[in-house]
């Protein structure tokens, strides 16, 4: 049956006799199948309107990639939580600076609606907390302290509830920090001794407002007052030793340090995630974080992390699609970006186990003047 589309129903899989409404003069070569989501987007580009397609020729086999239509509307889904993380996180900063009790019934939701996601699909979420807004680094860190703690926790397959209060505890153990300063807490350089004993205050702070939460577990409570304390009794505020310092403080300890140095804020670019993981297990051999749980988080989050970046022996930016357990260096990926030429390119799924190119370094987006949130978009819709 041939019916006349708009040229925002076309799909790929859909047969294309001609053009029938333009702005432009675009010809068509021949009728054919639409093969990608590119082909779509030069008939938006060349502004076509309308299309005449014969509806008995659509194709539904492999051509139309079910999985990756679903994990498209999963990294949607990641994405809308994580927004409506961050306004929790804002409305939480509002009460805690006026003295108001912190809400906990938003914080419960919205943390269980990280956990169904990531049950569902553990990487949706930590491949858009690679899409962070450098100017809102308050907001996210303890929104994604909080999912990389929902990862670890169901890594070590704790029971539910475990895990519900951990996430709750993750993502308020920041909360103090609104009565810091906003000089000091922002402050490009190096802090002073004195500047670097009032950000201190706010894990105290953090302490006394969740304490004061109408039903906050003893659990969350401990975790958030443990993020950063370090096993040889040098850490704050309490200066507590490793035989105090539960694994789970020890969990939140190692996702607090790992957030803050791979996120980009506006007086700094944020370290790749292989030189993330090389720094904290620096940190485990001079006693700070527990090395073995360094290597079992390494192993949660992966070598190279779904939707991290990297740079190809061909010169190639990609990112990582799917991990590859048994051999982790060589995941499927994702190209998008030549460097040689410095220049977007058709994206490419490469599974790097079936081809002689390879991973050459991690890289971030801020290297080549990217923005992470448009490659995601971009290569969200070309899933």
């Amino acid at each position: 049956m041939k019916i006349e589309i708009d040229i925002n129903e076309l799909k790929v899989g859909h047969y294309v006799e001609k053009i029938i409404k333009q702005q432009g003069e675009f010809h068509l070569t021949s009728p054919g199948h639409i093969k990608s989501i590119q082909v779509i987007n030069n008939l938006k580009h060349k502004k076509v309107q309308t299309l005449l397609i014969d509806s008995s020729k659509t194709i539904q086999d492999s051509l139309v990639n079910d999985k990756k239509a679903k994990l498209t509307k999963e990294l949607q889904h990641a994405k809308r939580i994580f927004s409506e993380s961050k306004n929790i996180q804002k409305q939480l900063f509002s009460q805690a600076l006026s003295g108001a009790t912190l809400e906990l019934g938003p914080v419960i939701d919205v943390c269980n609606k990280s956990i169904d996601a990531i049950f569902n699909n553990p990487d949706s979420l930590a491949c858009i907390i690679n899409i962070r807004d450098k100017d809102e680094y308050l907001l996210e860190h303890s929104v994604s302290v909080s999912v990389y703690m929902t990862l670890f926790a169901r890594y070590f397959k704790f029971d539910r509830d475990i895990i519900e209060k951990l996430s709750i505890g993750a993502f308020l153990h920041d909360i103090g920090k609104i009565k810091v300063p906003e000089d000091i807490l922002n402050k490009p350089g190096k802090l002073t001794d004195v500047e670097f004993t009032v950000m201190k205050t706010h894990a105290n702070h953090s302490i006394n407002i969740i304490e004061r939460t109408p039903g906050i577990s003893k659990l969350s409570l401990e975790i958030a007052a443990l993020h950063h304390e370090k096993l040889d009794g040098t850490g704050y505020p309490f200066q507590v030793k490793a035989e105090n310092i539960h694994q789970y403080g020890r969990m939140i300890a190692i996702c607090d340090i790992f957030d803050a140095l791979t996120a980009t804020r506006v007086y700094k670019k944020g370290f790749s995630h292989p030189k993330a993981f090389a720094i904290l297990r620096e940190l485990a051999q001079q006693n700070h974080l527990d090395e073995s749980l360094v290597d079992h988080f390494i192993k949660c989050i992966g070598v190279f992390p779904v939707g991290s970046l990297v740079q190809l022996n061909s010169k190639k930016l990609a990112m990582i699609e799917a991990r590859n357990d048994h051999t982790p260096t060589r995941p499927k990926v994702r190209s998008f970006y030549n460097v040689t030429v410095n220049d977007f390119i058709d994206a490419e799924d490469i599974d790097l186990t079936q081809t002689e190119d390879s991973i050459e370094k991690g890289i971030c987006a801020e290297e080549f003047n990217l923005d992470m949130n448009k490659i995601i978009e971009m290569l969200m819709m070309d899933g």
